[in-house]
């Protein structure tokens, strides 16, 4: 992970993009609605999120997870670390999922339309994969994705894509794919010498993309004698930050 960091600057943009993004939400709501921002694994830590909004008197708090699709192991747990630290007497309101939001999608499309894709270039839609047996368990995540990926490519007008999955966690059994990597491969092995990646799992830029696509990815496809780039991440861009409000102003 040390070197996955350093190839990236040092360290992960999330906390700061998340910050922008939560500053961008605060500026098109009210001033009476407080914004802040809750980490599950760095702080700011969602325990201290809540306490903050508790001491200043908010009595109902509206969560959203920053990953579109639902998953017992993403969103769910998130969730689950906000009902463990509520504070007495406050209701929490989670959105589970926002992967087919129209504004969400239409965020997406336009980064891909941004990209100019060739017309030799193969559109790979991508997001997190999850071990197997989460999904044979009957998890959403995977529908979730592939109706993500096929309202984004509608919107693109793109008739022909594929999807395939990225960051594999490093455990012996089996996770969900075909593995990003490996499609890469395969089709290159076919003949296909351009790809244009877009990860419509993610909502801005951190690890999964700056490292698992920008480096591993891309060398990947040079191994095979083919090219690679990927669309922009939506990060605080105002067509995302209109997603927010849009989730926040229905719940209101």
């Amino acid at each position: 992970m040390r070197h996955n960091y350093e190839a990236i600057g040092g360290r992960s943009p999330l906390t700061a993009i998340t910050e922008t993004q939560a500053d961008g939400l605060r500026s098109r709501l009210d001033a009476d609605v407080p914004v802040v921002v809750g980490m599950r694994n760095w702080r700011p830590f969602i325990k201290d999120a809540l306490a903050e909004l508790a001491a200043a008197g908010v009595e109902r708090v509206i969560g959203i997870p920053m990953a579109p699709q639902f998953s017992t192991l993403s969103v769910q747990k998130y969730v689950d670390a906000a009902t463990t630290a509520l504070p007495a007497g406050m209701q929490f309101e989670p959105v589970r999922s926002f992967h087919s939001h129209p504004l969400l999608l239409q965020a997406f499309a336009a980064r891909l339309r941004a990209a100019n894709p060739l017309d030799d270039e193969e559109i790979v839609f991508t997001a997190h994969s999850l071990p197997l047996r989460v999904i044979l368990d009957g998890d959403s995540y995977a529908t979730e994705v592939a109706e993500t990926a096929r309202g984004v490519a509608g919107l693109a007008g793109i008739a022909r894509y594929r999807r395939a999955y990225q960051s594999a966690g490093r455990t012996p059994e089996p996770w969900i794919g075909l593995d990003l990597a490996r499609l890469i491969s395969e089709r290159a092995a076919r003949g296909a010498r351009r790809f244009l990646v877009v990860p419509i799992g993610f909502v801005c830029d951190h690890t999964e993309i700056l490292f698992d696509i920008d480096v591993q990815a891309v060398a990947a496809a040079r191994e095979c004698g083919a090219s690679l780039r990927r669309t922009e991440s939506l990060n605080a861009s105002p067509a995302f930050i209109a997603v927010l409000e849009d989730l926040v102003r229905a719940r209101l």
